[in-house]
């Protein structure tokens, strides 16, 4: 039985059949969206790769939603079943799913991904293309022109990549926002960047950037995962992290794309519940202290010597050496027990170094960080963490480096 089979919620939605040369599906979330066909604008005025390309709206609200939501779902559905004939053709198709009245149970960003992306699959597999390329993208966010040229790119370059994440950048001033809000998500963004490389400085080997807006993957490595899941939240990370430790991924640098800054209580965190979190407070965002990574990276630095650690006072002795923020993290989670089980069925250090990282993932990484932050090191000012480690990374900044300053170099390090 395949996935489809399996796991797919809805048999087939779309009727018209895909062109033979179906490359790219690009699978779009769209819940109470008053201009979600400017986003499909984006992806219509870029540079057309050589494939054919299909973008799915998955227009969705809940059985609880209120009335006014779905009005506007049923607006939208409208509005893009007026642009639709008039800007598409053979090789770019847009098509609108409706799906109302969810089971609240279930209902949120996390299934309407996988209503598209499951349906991305079927038509992939209709053309014969199970590597082809599913790339999620937001009801509210823009992209440069390139985007799809270098989507299609990416993946014919590195023909082992199973799925990869695509640079991002929010919006940090204009009109459109109020000023605020321009402020509180160049904080946030960098919060982002720090963090990842704050875990790759500890030597964390799986930190990626994990934006639903900014993720792509190949159909048949989509199957063999099991696919989307239905989380209200934080899907993104739960579902790229299937990949990650398991290597053949990548990041895209070369496009951009533009999630939109605006403050929303949708979901119980991400962008736009921290962007009106500080709104409303008026503070400077909170990072993990630059001690929490020191103790990680003391930890890492060690890991390649349990291999040779065979008996418990040993074990108990190497524990004991931790920081304190560490130590006692491990050992509430079993550390021993888990380290002699992965002795057990690992021949060699490097496929103990293999299976240790499937153990200590970035979800026990990030309960970790966590620990450390609540018992230990109390969260700082971004500003005040990111400066850290860029002195720490041995980057050359001025004393006063404002935040947008700092973001700055951190998205250029983003480039390289």
């Amino acid at each position: 039985m395949n996935y489809l089979e399996r796991h797919a919620l809805y048999p087939s939605q779309i009727a018209e059949k895909p062109h033979i040369d179906l490359g790219i599906v690009v699978v779009i979330p769209c819940h109470d969206e008053p201009d979600v066909v400017s986003s499909v604008q984006a992806l219509r005025d870029c540079v057309p790769p050589s494939c054919a390309v299909e973008v799915i709206v998955v227009v969705n609200d809940s059985e609880a939603d209120a009335p006014e939501i779905k009005q506007q779902n049923q607006l939208t559905v409208k509005q893009l079943s007026e642009w639709i004939p008039q800007n598409t053709d053979a090789k770019f198709k847009c098509f609108a799913l409706y799906h109302t009245d969810m089971p609240k149970k279930h209902a949120g960003v996390g299934l309407a991904r996988k209503i598209g992306m499951d349906e991305a699959v079927r038509r992939l597999e209709m053309v014969e293309s199970p590597r082809g390329v599913i790339t999620c993208f937001d009801a509210d966010s823009a992209c440069d022109r390139n985007y799809l040229q270098e989507i299609e790119g990416h993946f014919q370059t590195h023909a082992n990549t199973v799925a990869c994440s695509i640079y991002f950048e929010h919006p940090t001033h204009g009109k459109v926002y109020a000023p605020e809000v321009y402020t509180a998500i160049v904080d946030y963004e960098l919060y982002l960047r720090y963090y990842v490389h704050a875990l790759r400085w500890a030597g964390f080997p799986h930190a990626y950037q994990t934006i639903g807006s900014s993720m792509a993957v190949r159909a048949d490595a989509y199957q063999q995962q099991g696919g989307m899941n239905r989380r209200k939240a934080g899907e993104d990370f739960y579902f790229l992290h299937k990949f990650i430790p398991h290597g053949h991924f990548s990041e895209l640098k070369k496009t951009r794309v533009i999630p939109s800054p605006r403050p929303s209580y949708r979901v119980p965190f991400g962008t736009g519940k921290a962007v009106g979190d500080l709104i409303e407070t008026g503070g400077a965002y909170l990072a993990y202290h630059p001690n929490v990574f020191i103790g990680l990276q003391f930890f890492i630095k060690k890991i390649n010597t349990l291999y040779d650690i065979k008996n418990e006072s040993e074990m108990i002795r190497f524990t004991d050496e931790l920081p304190d923020s560490i130590r006692t993290f491990l050992l509430k989670n079993n550390f021993i027990q888990k380290i002699k089980e992965i002795q057990k069925h690992t021949a060699n250090e490097a496929t103990f170094r293999q299976r240790f990282f499937q153990w200590f993932n970035a979800f026990l990484v990030l309960k970790y960080v966590h620990h450390a932050r609540d018992a230990y090191y109390p969260s700082v000012p971004v500003r005040e963490a990111a400066t850290s480690l860029l002195g720490t990374l041995n980057v050359e900044i001025e004393a006063e480096t404002t935040a947008q300053e700092l973001l700055g170099i951190f998205r250029n390090l983003d480039r390289v």
